[in-house]
């Protein structure tokens, strides 16, 4: 298993925002590789635990890597004082952010002080050819974050009907050549199924007009619909914003870094509207600029912060 390569957005500003402090609890609800966790994990200790929750194994296998390593340079800073080992310290858990309830109250956790939930895709997803996320790279059109369960992009696109595929391009990814794209997608079937990312891309650059959107390739919309679809994305999201804030400890925060406006504003409207809430970025927290210069990646970032109501 290759290291973690994925630099994780806006790091100091959750750890700022999370308001940790040793012995609290925290959930990492879509840890990745481990970036935001392992920095959390060290404002945790001692007597804190860091509960990280991922739907795709690679990814956990990475964060645990990542989680050691940090967990012995800590010991080793402290003059072995702290001996943080998963069991007692930190725990990895494969599911989905949505499932908080059912995780926690299996570890006999009964509140968290911070829950972070970072809904981007990573840089080691992008990197792995055989994943699909990038159109830049050929290979499988696979998308799902648990490659193990359920069926791929490639498997939606060769079964749904032309209106389906135009409304999930559109609803998903606001593409506004959906319909244009469905029937290409549907007459390009009934030769050969698709199956791969160049298939998909290539089919959507001939049919979208214009060099581009704006700043984006002329396939990312028509991706992350379909990425969306597979993973159910946007439901897992509107449970998580209704079920997790009655799990947060009074006065703990629950922080969402979002990076397209469907997952924004439900994230905004439950930040404003959740009575236990109380709102903490009016505006949401974006990067600096010299994260901006460091991690282009950052550049569609936005963070936004809410605290359970201590009455």
């Amino acid at each position: 298993m290759i290291p973690t390569i994925h630099i994780p957005v806006l790091a100091q500003e959750i750890i700022d925002w999370s308001n940790l402090s040793a012995g609290s609890v925290c959930v990492d609800g879509t840890v990745g590789g481990g970036g935001h966790a392992s920095m959390l994990l060290e404002r945790l200790l001692p007597g804190g635990k860091l509960i990280g929750v991922d739907r795709d194994p690679r990814a956990l296998e990475r964060a645990r890597k990542t989680l050691e390593a940090k967990s012995q340079s800590i010991e080793q800073a402290s003059n072995g004082q702290l001996k943080p080992i998963e069991g007692r310290e930190w725990f990895l858990h494969q599911g989905t952010y949505a499932d908080l309830p059912e995780i926690l109250q299996q570890l006999e956790i009964a509140s968290v002080d911070c829950i972070l939930l970072d809904l981007g895709l990573s840089s080691d997803q992008l990197a792995d050819r055989d994943r699909g996320f990038s159109f830049r790279e050929d290979g499988p059109l696979d998308l799902r974050f648990d490659d193990q369960r359920g069926p791929t992009a490639a498997d939606l696109l060769n079964r749904m009907n032309e209106e389906d595929i135009a409304n999930t391009i559109y609803e998903f990814g606001e593409e506004r050549f959906s319909r244009r794209i469905a029937r290409a997608i549907v007459e390009q079937r009934r030769v050969e199924p698709i199956r791969t990312t160049k298939q998909l891309s290539d089919l959507v650059h001939r049919n979208v007009p214009g060099p581009s959107h704006g700043r984006i390739d002329k396939a990312t919309r028509t991706f992350q619909a379909l990425r969306i679809a597979v993973n159910s994305e946007l439901k897992h999201l509107e449970v998580a914003l209704k079920d997790l804030p009655p799990l947060l400890s009074l006065g703990g925060r629950l922080l969402v870094i979002s990076f397209h406006s469907l997952e924004d504003r439900p994230v905004k409207n439950a930040f404003r509207e959740t009575e236990i809430l109380e709102n903490l970025t009016k505006k949401p927290i974006t990067a600096s600029s010299g994260e901006l210069g460091r991690n282009s990646r950052s550049r569609s970032a936005k963070l936004r912060v809410a605290q359970r109501r201590e009455s």
